[in-house]
């Protein structure tokens, strides 16, 4: 079970105290003179990180929160810049367009395993809210919504409680630490990559000095950033479109266990890229890992742009070096630490043929007895009752341990083969509810964005339509293997259209109404995205333009011509 777990991997937690975090650094402290004279003439964020660090909100949240309790003052009286920028630093993103008032909590939970208490307290901290729910992300996070900054003080605190933190989960900082959802429980498994992402996280988000929640020394860099560790062969973290990928293979000579690493892989309004391969490899020990994730950071932190956002992404600043030079900048950092790491060449990765296996239904697991469970969450949405009900099945079947999937699916891990059958009887697992064990091919494969109902740059509402989507094409036609189809509302591509077998961007359309050309919701579709180990991002449209109530016909002839789809 998930407490067993943090035994053997702990994280270090002492409980936040506004008096302690006044005695922290801030994060511009952190950042050479060099640096801070670029800021000064950088983007308008930065220069609203210069005149307030941003480290300051982990204090600020606190005072703010019992002002509005307390009545001394009402959320709009907040200043703007910490309104829209700072809190982002505690994890809380104002929606001032849908939702005014109202924020999306981002939590950090490393490789994507939470318990039932935690999901259980993530009901409590919705369900006051008439439109509070809870998000599985594509980075297999979760996410709070209809949050009022009154009570973030005491979800901050239920949080720490529980081992967790919302702390430096947005803006320019290190993202969730992407994992295996199979870790330890895997017969094909090359790395067990729960301590890896959890010693990425506390390098993040621990203070080394204080010891609480918040680390100033990542509290200030130029953009997002983010961190992926595959356990296998499937690449379930998805590699190719993160900042560092580490994907495992071991040293042709020495057979010891190690990781190339590639890096660069992001998506943007303005730019889509794969990473790239930077001939470099490291043993998957926690030492290697966590100096070579510090040496990058290092490097990305003080060099990147700070001027245009659009490129202060790492894969420009690899791009400027160029990849062998970047490499031996990495290198000559890592030295500068002491650590006893060595950067080598890339290894060669296996040529025999393997297919990335399936994650939702039923599979056995190395473990003697033991099976994982996948369940479909449908674009990742839970309501409260659906947070307590996942909580019950867990504390029932699998030791209370729950695995989130990029996918913003679910795996009960470690269940009994002798309770299989009751698990499947479950009334929450039955057709009238929205969660299943053995969905169709097309709707189990659905990943969707938050779109326009909390997010202000989405042009389309997504998650309703993406799962009303899925279900009518398991009506009309059907297909031979599972087929991805992701919806994002904007260019910003948070559902990662491009690598789906067939993604759908929310894009301004037109349709002939009355004799007349107006507007309508609409939407560009990308098809042939791969994931795996051939993993390949569908970089350019197929389509645009495309009204959404036209996309049923479109999709089904994209079915049939490249999917092999026929007539139900």
């Amino acid at each position: 079970m998930i407490f067993r777990r943090l035994a053997l991997f702990p994280i270090t937690v002492t409980a936040f105290s506004a008096t302690v975090m006044t005695k922290k650094p801030t994060g511009t402290s952190f950042l050479p003179e060099e640096t801070i004279a670029r800021a000064k003439t950088g983007s308008p964020i930065e220069k609203i990180k210069l005149e307030k660090d941003g480290s300051a909100a982990w204090v600020d949240v606190y005072e703010y929160a019992r002002k509005i309790r307390e009545g001394e003052m009402t959320w709009e009286e907040v200043e703007k810049a910490d309104l829209d920028t700072r809190l982002k630093y505690v994890g809380m993103l104002h929606r001032n367009k849908r939702t005014p008032g109202q924020f999306m909590m981002r939590l950090k939970v490393p490789n994507g395993i939470v318990n039932s208490d935690q999901m259980r307290f993530y009901a409590s901290c919705v369900e006051k809210y008439e439109n509070g729910c809870v998000d599985i992300t594509t980075r297999q996070n979760i996410q709070l919504r209809g949050v009022r900054l009154e009570h973030a003080d005491a979800i901050i605190e239920g949080l720490h409680a529980r081992n967790q933190t919302s702390f430096q989960s947005a803006l320019d900082s290190v993202r969730n630490v992407v994992g295996s959802p199979l870790a330890g429980i895997d017969d094909q498994e090359l790395v067990d990559t729960r301590a890896l992402c959890n010693a990425i996280n506390d390098l993040i988000s621990l203070d080394p000095v204080t010891q609480t929640r918040g680390n100033p020394a990542y509290a200030n860099l130029p953009r997002k950033f983010n961190i992926a560790i595959s356990g296998s062969r499937d690449d379930y973290a998805h590699t190719h479109i993160n900042d560092i990928g580490l994907v495992p293979v071991p040293h042709a000579q020495s057979g010891v266990m190690g990781f190339n690493v590639v890096l660069g892989g992001y998506m943007s309004i303005k730019r889509v890229a794969e990473s790239v391969d930077a001939n470099m490899w490291i043993p998957a020990d926690r030492n290697s890992v966590v100096t070579l994730c510090e040496a990058v950071l290092r490097l990305f932190r003080d060099e990147s742009d700070r001027k245009d956002r659009q490129k202060a992404r790492l894969l420009w600043l690899v791009e400027k070096y160029g990849v062998a030079e970047f490499k031996e900048a990495v290198a000559k950092e890592v030295q500068s630490y002491q650590r006893g790491v060595t950067i080598e060449d890339a290894q060669p990765l296996p040529t025999t043929p393997f297919q990335r296996r399936e994650l939702l239904g039923v599979h056995p697991q190395p473990q003697e007895g033991k099976m994982r469970v996948g369940i479909l969450v449908p674009v990742g949405r839970l309501s409260a009752t659906e947070c307590r009900q996942l909580a019950d099945l867990a504390d029932q079947y699998s030791g209370g341990e729950i695995r989130l999937t990029v996918e913003q699916n679910v795996i009960l891990p470690n269940v009994d083969a002798t309770q299989i059958d009751a698990l499947l009887q479950e009334p929450a697992l039955q057709d009238d509810s929205r969660f299943r064990v053995n969905p169709g091919l097309i709707e189990g494969n659905v990943v969707s964005c938050t779109g326009a109902e909390f997010c202000g740059l989405a042009l389309i509402e997504t998650k309703a339509n993406a799962v009303a989507m899925g279900q009518e094409l398991e009506k009309l036609v059907k297909v031979d293997r599972p087929i991805r189809i992701h919806w994002t509302g904007c260019p910003n591509s948070c559902a990662q259209v491009q690598v789906a077998d067939i993604g759908i961007m929310g894009a301004p359309a037109r349709k002939e109404i009355d004799g007349k050309k107006v507007a309508v919701p609409g939407c560009k579709i990308f098809v042939g995205g791969r994931i795996g180990e051939d993993a390949h991002l569908a970089i350019d449209p197929v389509q645009e333009a495309v009204p959404l109530e036209d996309l049923i016909p479109e999709l089904v002839k994209i079915l049939k011509s490249e999917f092999g789809a026929v007539d139900v």
